[in-house]
């Protein structure tokens, strides 16, 4: 079976046991390390892997043709992107500011827009995609007058001296009560999904039952990241969610893409393909 998932701890630590051969039953794995951006864009063409992570925000585009699988990937509690600026900044200080962002087609940037839209109705910001690992240089820089970022960055801002404006992550959970959706797997409807879900799960239970088996393969792959700050980025998205969705889980994903189709952010769908 062809897959495709990032280099991230979070995501090694998850599917190690699955990609070695680990789970009763499944079957071998063909990997492919990509980052989100270019899977949501394998997944937009139709030219993608078998099962996929993808950001949820990039559901929309593909529901008819790939399945939610309803484990594995990120959702959770104080793991939200966060708005970053060199020096104290309020939010109506971005008003018709340049705000860089890593991708137009992820929960983080949904989350901004909905952010700003309440923060400064009457003037949003100007966006500026930008590669993540630019983003915090051009912040403390003065390129831009702020950046979202996501992921390892939450545990590394400070290195660049730069100041949180917004958990962002926080904010939703104000405002609506439930987890943040980032990542999700999905499975191409012609697959079984549910055997798909069993093999994923296991591998959940697999990775937490024996957490030093998963440590050399995961630092393989971590792209220079310290084993602190690996541990950190596991304990922070790997959680309940990953193992099992739930109402909670499905509540917020329906949450965020139904205001984001609503707010013409992703096109409108069939919200009840989310749970089959």
């Amino acid at each position: 079976m062809n897959i495709a998932y990032s280099p991230c701890p979070n995501d090694t630590f998850v599917f190690h046991a699955l990609a070695h051969g680990l789970i009763e039953g499944a079957p071998e794995l063909e990997v492919q390390y990509a980052d989100i951006d270019i899977t949501n864009t394998l997944a937009a063409k139709g030219e993608g892997p078998e099962v996929m992570k993808i950001s949820f925000a990039a559901l929309p585009y593909v529901i008819d043709d790939y399945a939610l699988i309803p484990c594995g990937g990120a959702l959770g509690r104080g793991c939200g992107p966060l708005i970053l600026t060199a020096g104290e900044k309020n939010p109506g200080d971005l008003a018709g500011k340049t705000v860089a962002v890593p991708s137009e087609r992820s929960t983080a940037y949904m989350l901004f827009r909905f952010w700003a839209k309440q923060m400064m109705p009457e003037s949003l910001p100007v966006i500026k995609v930008m590669p993540f690992d630019d983003i915090m240089p051009a912040v403390q820089e003065g390129r831009v007058d702020a950046g979202l970022v996501i992921h390892e960055a939450r545990f590394t801002y400070q290195n660049y001296d730069l100041n949180m404006m917004e958990d962002l992550g926080d904010w939703w959970e104000k405002d609506t009560g439930l987890p943040i959706p980032l990542g999700a797997i999905i499975a191409k409807r012609s697959l079984d999904a549910e055997k798909i879900t069993e093999w994923v799960r296991a591998s959940v239970d697999y990775a937490w039952e024996h957490p030093e088996s998963s440590k050399d393969y995961v630092m393989e792959h971590a792209q220079e990241m310290s084993v602190d700050v690996a541990e950190s980025h596991i304990d922070l998205y790997v959680n309940e969610f990953t193992r099992d969705l739930g109402e909670d889980g499905f509540a917020a994903v329906e949450s965020l893409l139904s205001r984001a189709a609503e707010e013409n952010i992703v096109p409108s769908f069939d919200l009840s393909k989310l749970r089959k």
